[in-house]
């Protein structure tokens, strides 16, 4: 059974899990998204040989919204504040990219997907009904987000990106970040939008284990 526990960091009661041992990977949920929602069938087989360290971020399931701004930058200082909490000095991350738009239908969370975040949510969340409210603060959040550029030059971390040929970033879009990273590897999953990735875990882990393992 994962350890299953909240941290006060940056005002909030942030809600994270813990599975297994060795070196530490913080798995990092998309939009609307929560733990089971997001990576289901990959904790167990993640955590059979790494520390799995599963995050819900603000707002976002078993943790409660407050009246803080929300920002990817508050998020990521959420994160580094609960590493801080851990003692854990240096970790690999599993998490998102960003959504660019506009976005054509093909590439958009369907119907279905929008009612298994809403359903994940209200299975959880400390205040089902703020769901609604929720959701139009994190698209706002994701929309306002410049995103990176010239910076990822200066990240020399061994990176994988996974994106899928569906996703909410075009394949040009996904290059470019490629060219940009001066030590990354690139996969693409055929017929997968972006809520699909995590979907294709056997495709995934295929991907990321002997990726981590060489670490």
């Amino acid at each position: 059974m994962p350890g299953m526990t909240y941290a006060s960091v940056n005002g909030l009661q942030l809600y994270y899990e813990t599975r297994g041992s060795g070196r530490p990977l913080v798995l990092l949920h998309g939009g609307l998204m929560t733990i089971d929602l997001n990576f289901g069938p990959l904790l167990e087989p993640l955590a059979a040989t790494r520390q799995v360290i599963a995050v819900e971020l603000q707002g976002h399931g078993h943790t409660a919204d407050t009246d803080r701004a929300m920002t990817i930058e508050g998020l990521a200082g959420d994160v580094v504040a609960l590493l801080g909490h851990l003692r854990i000095a240096e970790a690999d991350l599993f998490g998102p990219g960003r959504e660019s738009v506009p976005l054509g239908d093909d590439r958009m969370p369907t119907p279905a997907d929008f009612q298994a975040m809403r359903d994940a949510y209200n299975a959880v969340a400390p205040d089902p009904a703020h769901f609604d409210e929720f959701a139009a603060r994190t698209s706002t959040m994701v929309h306002q987000f410049p995103g990176w550029t010239d910076e990822l030059r200066s990240l020399q971390v061994p990176t994988m990106l996974i994106f899928g040929d569906r996703d909410f970033s075009p394949l040009s879009d996904v290059v470019e970040v490629f060219d940009l990273l001066p030590n990354a590897q690139l996969a693409v999953l055929p017929g997968t939008t972006h809520v699909g990735v995590t979907q294709r875990h056997r495709e995934v882990l295929a991907l990321i284990t002997p990726f981590l393992d060489a670490r």
